[in-house]
């Protein structure tokens, strides 16, 4: 890329603490720390954000009071907010609170998925199938899907890439004008695996939106995001302060971290539109939050030099 072209370009970067972040913490979080935190990242500059989950407080007590927290941010001006659900009756819950941009994961690897949420990727697919039934016609609706273990499965390994390409079409010929994300969920991908998976599929399907989510389990959080960005996608994920770590994946990690993604892009003059030093100071509070697994680098560098 010229310098030039560098200069005009630009990232979003999808704030998934909230949700991805919160739900590793094993005790329930006061709802108003939550609301704070997500406060704060708001405050500086992220304009897309995963808030919670509408799923069942049995399989994640962490997200008991997300009818709370969606009553309190229903409405914001300048973001854009996501939940995710799990099936058909988590995205009536979410349309019922206001929220019409809903995420779905299904994991590529049926080890993990059957780990995850206790389905095969066959049973999931349906679950995605009942979704796009049941939120039909509905105005303004927006549906991502997360293709979990795209590149490796904590129990199984490396995640064939035919696998990928066909969980992806299933999914596809399902939900067609969804948004498609892979993900890294044990952070063990490396860059170029990063870009020519991205590049396959988007030979497979080129009118797909594409994102990528990662994590930092190998120290190639970062790295993989510029690798994917390469490839060509404009949307990528990241967790402010590195929290993180999927409790259904042995070993993962916490998610690449907001701020260390924003330093990356930004240095190289790719616009985020997000005021790092606001970010570095949600990051500290995220930090502080009781058994939070942190991670990142750029909250270690000096304040003076890391906010600049």
């Amino acid at each position: 890329m010229s310098e030039a072209a560098a200069m005009a370009a630009s990232v979003e970067i999808v704030e998934v603490a909230p949700r991805d972040g919160f739900q590793s913490i094993a005790e329930p979080l006061p709802t108003a720390e939550k609301i704070a935190v997500i406060e704060a990242l708001l405050d500086a500059g992220i304009t897309r954000m995963e808030l919670g989950s509408f799923v069942s407080p049995k399989s994640i007590p962490q997200m008991a009071d997300m009818a709370e927290i969606a009553a309190h941010f229903r409405g914001r001006a300048g973001a854009r907010l996501a939940v995710l659900v799990p099936n058909a009756r988590g995205a009536e819950l979410a349309l019922q609170h206001g929220y019409a941009d809903l995420v779905f994961v299904v994991s590529v690897s049926e080890a993990h998925n059957l780990n995850n949420v206790r389905q095969t990727v066959a049973q999931s697919l349906d679950q995605l199938r009942a979704i796009v039934a049941a939120t039909a016609g509905t105005p303004g609706l927006r549906l991502r899907v997360d293709l979990g273990t795209s590149f490796d499965c904590p129990f199984t390994g490396t995640v064939p890439m035919d696998d990928v390409a066909r969980v992806f079409a299933e999914a596809l010929a399902i939900a067609p004008a969804a948004e498609f994300a892979l993900c890294d969920t044990t952070g063990r991908a490396d860059p170029l695996n990063v870009r020519n998976r991205f590049a396959a599929m988007m030979r497979m399907s080129p009118d797909t939106a594409w994102a990528f989510h990662g994590h930092d389990t190998f120290g190639m959080g970062v790295a993989n995001a510029l690798f994917a960005y390469e490839a060509g996608v404009r949307v990528i994920e990241g967790a402010a302060a590195g929290l993180g770590g999927c409790p259904f994946a042995p070993g993962a990690t916490g998610n690449t971290a907001t701020e260390d993604l924003d330093f990356a892009f930004a240095e190289g003059g790719i616009r985020t539109g997000i005021d790092r030093a606001k970010l570095l100071e949600a990051a500290d509070r995220i930090a502080a939050l009781p058994d939070a697994r942190t991670g990142g680098h750029l909250r270690a560098v000096p304040r003076a030099r890391a906010a600049a």
